[in-house]
């Protein structure tokens, strides 16, 4: 078994995945590298959320029964994890929505809706990059269309890194939001936060951060970050599906509009007029997600039983390993940076002129689960000139012995296809 430095006990992890037991057609152990795409759900969560359904379910906040006041309090205090998970400096910046999209789509509704200084005009101009999700380019385009802002971008690199040669004409006095990913879920890539930010601040921009691929692997400080808002996903992290947070600075939050109406958000109702409650309630219309809220909450309790240093210090060593055993496959290319610095554990690469559906389809038949597509990034793949990219994403329970059988898999493919 190959050992490499900083790994985690990778062995005593996977026991808490019963997934990662599965045995798939003729008999091939799952290989499970679409961890970008999803992560999968430990024991400890699972048993959390059973126990919530079993045990408390109930509406929140609004009931005085028993039920109501546990399922209240597991709620609110997975708000409370989430806020000292990502150092936020109050719990009321934690707002859940139902995931990091939604939540993207939260940041710009409001700035379409607000009053100066943050509202987005016909005279001002939206920022984001080439190398978004589709999550973080389509709600801007819709504002964009909406309101007549003009929207610009950074470009890529060749070797997939953004291109800031122009961040002085890209970021101008009429920038109102500059929005970007902390690390690509196509490219891999750790993207410099420091320089964009600097300049968004001396022209009064606002800075929003979609933190999906970042937050489940390493550690995310929102104030470090110096950002405005901060989007992440609980499914990716090893909690539930339909759970997002975005963080907001205080100071936002009670000034911007919310972007739903409905119960909870209020303080007061008449047929004339209404009244908003408080963030974080006042962006938190109708019934929560509160079962996928409470084990997020498990997640992040089970992740920082493991240490957010220590899976990025063997996520690290995954990758470097990987892209070492990647670059022995013949007629393989990486798509993104090519060393393991400043990159994450997704790495995108195409075959010779196989196409990456039927990577795909063939790496299945061994059992051997990856992402093909465009991995809703498709502005990427056409930067590149290709249809799409096979990836391949790692997190704490993954291996050494699955890469290996990742680039077994890969000369099959190429013998299957001649």
């Amino acid at each position: 078994m190959t050992q490499l430095p900083g790994l985690l006990d990778t062995e005593a992890i996977r026991k808490d995945f019963p997934i990662l037991d599965r045995v798939l057609h003729d008999g091939k152990k799952l290989v499970y590298l679409d961890n970008a795409a999803t992560s999968q759900t430990p024991r400890q969560v699972l048993d959390v959320l059973g126990e919530y359904y079993e045990q408390h379910n109930a509406n929140v906040h609004r009931g005085v029964h028993v039920l109501a006041e546990e399922a209240t309090a597991l709620y609110e205090g997975a708000r409370d994890k989430v806020a000292e998970f990502i150092n936020a400096p109050s719990r009321d910046e934690v707002i859940f929505t139902k995931n990091a999209s939604e939540s993207l789509n939260l940041v710009a509704n409001m700035l379409g809706w607000a009053d100066e200084p943050y509202r987005v005009d016909a005279d001002t101009e939206i920022v984001i990059t080439e190398m978004e999700h589709h999550s973080n380019i389509v709600p801007w385009q819709l504002l964009a269309q909406r309101t007549g802002a003009k929207l610009k971008w950074f470009g890529l690199t060749d070797d997939g890194r953004l291109d800031l040669s122009d961040i002085d004409e890209v970021i101008t006095e009429k920038t109102k939001i500059v929005s970007f990913v902390l690390v690509s879920n196509i490219l891999g890539t750790f993207n410099p936060v420091e320089a964009i930010v600097r300049r968004a601040q001396e022209v009064g921009a606002l800075v929003c951060v979609d933190a999906s691929q970042a937050a489940p692997h390493m550690p995310l400080d929102v104030q470090a970050l110096q950002a405005d808002f901060v989007a992440f996903t609980g499914h990716k992290m090893c909690g539930p599906t339909g759970i997002g947070v975005l963080w907001g600075r205080q100071e936002l939050l009670e000034d911007l509009p919310p972007f739903l109406g409905g119960g909870e958000m209020i303080e007061t109702v008449s047929m004339h007029s209404s009244t908003y409650a408080p963030a974080p309630h006042k962006f938190e219309a109708g019934t929560p997600p509160i079962a996928q809220a409470v084990g997020l909450g498990a997640a992040i309790d089970y992740l920082n039983s493991i240490g957010m240093d220590k899976i990025l210090a063997h996520e690290h060593a995954l990758t470097e390993y990987a892209v070492k055993r990647l670059g022995e496959v013949p007629d393989l290319r990486i798509i993104g940076p090519t060393t393991a610095e400043d990159r994450g554990a997704a790495i995108s690469f195409t075959l010779g002129d196989i196409h990456p559906h039927d990577v795909g389809q063939v790496l299945d038949e061994l059992g051997i689960a990856v992402r093909v597509g465009h991995h809703c990034a498709r502005p990427v793949c056409l930067r590149y000139g290709i249809p799409a990219t096979t990836r391949a994403s790692f997190y704490l329970y993954s291996t050494p012995a699955e890469i290996d059988a990742l680039v077994d898999g890969l000369e099959h493919v190429r013998n299957f296809f001649g």
